[in-house]
């Protein structure tokens, strides 16, 4: 079972914010984890970095005091489900929210994927994929379609799907979704998708059996999923296994959308040299178009 202790939630008190706020407070009511609410003042701010009610147009200095105040009044709503501490400082957005996960040693970042700007990817870009790239903690990016978390007693994800490719950060990936489904009592899709070969691969390899390497595939894939997941696991939610075929993402994408899921539970690669490279193909596509939020998880 996953424990989550302490949940670092920025924000920049757009909408977008403030669902991810529900989600994170929602979290740390279940786990009983310390939630803190964090607002980035840019050292150069714009119209766009006020809340509504401080006005850029004042020639007098924005204080970081304004900001400490506006951002109470912000995670007021959430105080009745968990009580949040606030914290205010002025930098690199990215950087100090990097800083502030590593200060607090936090378990979890919880941040929408869309701030005040509404541009995908000025904001997913310059942000939260720089986040989801080098925090060492899971991420859940919550996407502004995604629904709000409720204020019940399990955490707000009934339906859970799991991508896995049997790597080690994917096993890990599958241990959170584990936990999950099985504190919510939920329904935990189990999904591989079989990248096969492209239509001019296929009409280059005739002379192979490729329907039935195809078939030897599948069921390779169907016994491994069965084997990677726990057999006391049947027992604590409804599982299923799946096995797709295509584009990693387009098929993750499809399947969370044919099951209305509510959470997708991806592992990415660790923060070597080549992370930049390997963080982009799969978990940043299902990141920037996923509906429901998305938890990413990095093994340690």
């Amino acid at each position: 079972m996953i424990d989550i202790k302490r949940i670092l939630c920025p924000v920049d008190f757009s909408d977008a914010s403030r669902t991810a706020l529900d989600h994170a407070a929602a979290l740390a009511r279940w786990y009983e984890a310390r939630l803190i609410a964090l607002h980035v003042v840019p050292l150069v701010p714009s119209p766009l970095t006020f809340p509504p009610t401080i006005s850029a147009a004042t020639l007098e200095p924005i204080s970081l005091g304004q900001f400490r105040d506006e951002l109470g009044r912000f995670v007021e709503p959430v105080g009745e489900l968990v009580p949040a501490e606030t914290r205010v400082t002025s930098g690199d957005a990215a950087g100090s929210i990097l800083d502030e996960a590593r200060t607090a040693d936090a378990d979890l970042v919880v941040l929408g994927t869309h701030g005040r700007s509404g541009f995908e990817r000025l904001v997913l870009g310059s942000v939260a994929e720089k986040v989801l790239r080098r925090a060492s903690c899971p991420v859940l990016t919550v996407p502004p379609a995604a629904a709000r978390a409720p204020a019940g007693q399990r955490p707000p994800y009934g339906r859970i799907l799991c991508p896995v490719d049997f790597s080690a950060q994917s096993d890990q990936a599958l241990r959170y979704a584990l936990s999950l489904a099985e504190e919510g009592k939920g329904r935990l899709t189990v999904l591989h998708v079989l990248e096969w070969f492209p239509d001019q691969d296929v009409r280059e390899h005739r002379h192979f059996d490729l329907p039935k390497y195809r078939h030897f595939l599948e069921e390779d894939a169907r016994r491994r999923l069965s084997e990677a997941v726990p057999a006391a696991a049947r027992a604590w939610c409804e599982l299923v296994e799946r096995v797709g075929c295509g584009k990693a993402y387009r098929e993750i994408l499809r399947v969370a959308t044919e099951e209305a899921s509510d959470l997708i539970v991806l592992g990415v690669q660790g923060r070597g040299a080549v992370d930049m490279l390997l963080f982009g193909s799969t978990a940043n596509h299902v990141v920037r178009q996923a509906s429901c939020p998305v938890l990413t998880v990095r093994r340690r």
